[in-house]
């Protein structure tokens, strides 16, 4: 048995304490300084995550920010990290008050991110890995887990597939058989940059796949459009993946990640009616991203929206349309504020 604390008591952060509780292992959430009053009313309402609709077991201890550094202070075999990716910053600041000069536990990274740092991309599990040898924490082993896994279907134990990755096979490995269960599925993997980047891009081209209802053709009815559009979905899929696989190697990823969990699992998953997929859905109805995000979506957070505008500039310097024509597309409806328009004729 191992002792697991997952920070962040949200969707994602819960919902994966079930297979670390399955597991026999000591498992703990602990909340963010935002978290009290949603971790209050979570108890306060026999443990029902309102995020899950679900009831979290009561053998999984939850506890408020107010228990963050007793908790880690004890013996820790393995962080979870179930926050957002804003809040890298934030945890990195923790982690380096409680841990430099002392051993940082293992590190296994449920969020997701790509960003831009000095004019280069930089994956979130870089990121902290950065900030953390930056303030004198030098020996960092961080894994993350990737493929198509929503929360809700998690905390239900529905059957679910992921991938475990780290730079050194045998942690994968280790983390992987950790939390394999006989819904949770695990393999694992050394392509830390492939499964990162797929996990993250995807989000891009979920929308694009969202958009196929709108974008399968403007000379028929909504009723035809309805009953025909996967012929333009499934276009959309396969152009996806070629683009992902020249993303992913760009950044020093193995391609053939991306027709796994990691890459080709998720976009499956995200297409299928997440945050990412509605808003193309409303841009692949001819609205500009400002229109849909005003009138359709305004308090929603959309992942693969922000992404394009901090990739933007990077991707155009360093792609031409003939190489990325639909992830250029995407970007260019979202950062220009236009409506969508795909050169068909440069699909592969």
């Amino acid at each position: 048995m191992s002792k697991i604390v997952i920070i962040g008591a949200g969707a994602m952060g819960s919902a994966f304490a079930l297979p670390c509780l399955d597991n026999n292992h000591d498992t703990n959430v602990v909340g963010t300084h935002l978290e009290n009053e949603f971790i209050n009313n979570l108890k306060n309402n026999n443990n029902l995550h309102s995020g899950l609709n679900t009831k979290i077991p009561k053998e999984i201890k939850i506890f408020k920010f107010e228990q963050f550094d007793n908790l880690l202070k004890s013996k820790v075999d393995l962080i979870v990290l179930g926050i957002s990716s804003k809040g890298i910053e934030w945890v990195a600041d923790q982690l380096i008050r409680l841990f430099k000069n002392k051993e940082l536990p293992k590190i296994l990274m449920l969020t997701k991110g790509l960003s831009i740092y000095k004019n280069q991309y930089e994956l979130l599990v870089d990121k902290l890995e950065r900030l953390l040898r930056e303030k004198g924490i030098s020996k960092v082993d961080i894994s993350a887990v990737g493929g198509p896994c929503l929360a809700a279907g998690l905390a239900n134990r529905v059957h679910s597939s992921v991938v475990i990755a780290n730079k050194d096979i045998k942690t994968a490995k280790k983390i992987a058989d950790m939390l394999n269960t006989n819904y949770y599925h695990t393999s694992y993997s050394d392509d830390l940059n492939g499964v990162e980047v797929s996990a993250a891009i995807k989000n891009i081209f979920s929308m694009a796949v969202g958009a196929a209802k709108g974008l399968c053709s403007q000379n028929i009815s909504n009723e035809v459009r309805e009953k025909n559009y996967l012929n333009t979905a499934s276009a959309l899929i396969k152009q996806s993946i070629y683009e992902m696989e020249i993303f992913v190697e760009h950044l020093k990823g193995k391609k053939e990640t991306v027709k796994g969990l990691a890459g080709l699992g998720d976009l499956y998953v995200s297409s299928g009616g997440g945050r990412n997929a509605k808003m193309g859905s409303y841009i692949g109805e001819g609205l500009t991203f400002s229109e849909a995000k005003k009138t359709k979506m305004e308090k929603v957070t959309v992942e693969g929206a922000e992404l394009a505008k901090e990739i933007a500039i990077k991707v155009k310097e360093d792609f031409d349309e003939k190489k990325l024509p639909l992830m250029l597309g995407m970007i260019n409806a979202i950062v220009d504020d236009k409506k969508l328009e795909l050169n068909w004729e440069l699909f592969r």
